[in-house]
């Protein structure tokens, strides 16, 4: 399947009008700029030389009740009735 010169001016004319004229040379650089950067990427792809390092394990905060005590989890409230 591939386009006619109808179609493709058809396809321009719905986004000009979803758009606006003015947005239409911004669309048409970020697009450009995007593919660019792409086809660099894919090119040479970036090699880094830092080491992997593990990162710090986040310990969730325990919800307590008033007096200090650990909340009970849903779970818990369901086995206890």
């Amino acid at each position: 399947m591939s386009l006619g010169p109808l179609e493709i001016i058809l396809i321009v004319a719905v986004i000009a009008l979803i758009f606006g004229a003015r947005k239409l040379p911004e669309l048409g650089k970020g697009l450009g700029q995007g593919i660019k950067e792409y086809k660099k990427e894919v090119r040479d792809p970036a090699v880094t030389d830092v080491e992997a390092r593990p990162l710090d394990p986040v310990t969730p905060e325990v919800p307590r009740t008033a007096d200090g005590r650990p909340a009970p989890t849903v779970t818990e409230r369901d086995h206890r009735a």
